[in-house]
């Protein structure tokens, strides 16, 4: 059974290479390219390939909101992010944003294959050093919902609002507080959390999907 490919990439160079490599298979045919985020939402939709390669950073619009947008839209469409970016919160958005696999762009041709022809037959892959990474955030994550547990509701209401930028000032209006108290807050706040300042603050909460911006 032949699995249908999508390449995505913004190097055409990168695009060539694997092209390449994949008709050199039987069991693969590339059914299209793309070289931005916007462009692979409107051919993997159009193409409905098996399979698409997504690279992330890309310019228009990126691959982790084009594998957002790809399986809220094509739900029976496989995506493996094929990256030169490793980081442990590069990886846990990606298998946020509901990725299948997650491989390096230094890995060997034969990995490459053999985790297109996994994730066709629905089941997953990701590399030794990228399931460290996840495992890495995931803990950290935990770490950070854990102390975010800690905060008082009123304290908890002072974070939003510094995630939302706004001053001491700012808070105490729309919280109906004196500023005071609200220094008191932020000050425990950044206890309880570990960080050194408001915006460390803010960051962790956001990263933890616990506190959304807007």
């Amino acid at each position: 059974m032949t699995t249908r490919v999508l390449i995505v990439d913004d190097h055409a160079v990168v695009r060539a290479g694997l092209r390449t490599l994949l008709e050199t298979e039987p069991d693969f045919q590339v059914v299209g390219e793309a070289a931005d985020g916007r462009e692979a939402v409107d051919r993997a939709l159009s193409l409905k390939p098996d399979v698409v390669l997504m690279d992330l950073v890309m310019p228009r619009e990126n691959g982790i909101a084009a594998i957002r947008e790809i399986r809220s839209k094509s739900a029976g469409t496989k995506v493996i992010a094929l990256t030169s970016f490793g980081d442990d919160s590069r990886v846990l958005e990606a298998v946020r944003a509901g990725v299948d696999g997650y491989l390096l762009k230094d890995c060997q041709a034969d990995e490459l294959l053999k985790a297109l022809r996994s994730v066709a037959s629905g089941g997953a892959h990701l590399e030794p050093d990228v399931t460290v990474a996840l495992m890495r955030s995931m803990r950290a994550n935990q770490r950070t919902r854990s102390q975010l547990d800690e905060l008082t509701p009123r304290e908890t209401e002072v974070l939003r609002e510094i995630a939302s930028g706004r001053s001491n000032k700012e808070i105490a209006r729309n919280l109906g507080i004196a500023e005071k108290t609200v220094k008191t807050h932020v000050s425990s706040v950044l206890s309880k959390l570990g960080v050194l300042d408001r915006t460390q603050a803010a960051l962790e909460a956001v990263k933890s999907g616990l506190i959304a911006l807007g």
